[in-house]
């Protein structure tokens, strides 16, 4: 008889610790939905004329437009 009631006591401690999982893993999904998404300014990298990541824009970037392009690709046709 004392086996009986051990198999129902390892089920109840089973269901218990289940349970508890489920509840940890349910909190752990509404803490990352209540997280705020992070802002489209914090995930942008710039990379410097040197190769390095850097969080600033570039102080004096040089426009380069197409007719630039195209002025350069007909000297080098001549």
């Amino acid at each position: 008889m004392g086996r009986k009631n051990f198999n129902s006591f390892l089920k109840k401690q089973k269901a218990e610790q289940k349970r508890k999982k489920k509840a940890e893993k349910m909190q752990k999904k509404e803490d990352r939905k209540d997280q705020a998404p992070a802002d489209l300014d914090d995930m942008i990298a710039y990379v410097d004329e040197f190769g390095n990541i850097t969080s600033e824009p570039p102080e004096d970037a040089d426009e380069v437009s197409k007719e630039d392009f195209r002025e350069e690709d007909q000297d080098d046709k001549d």
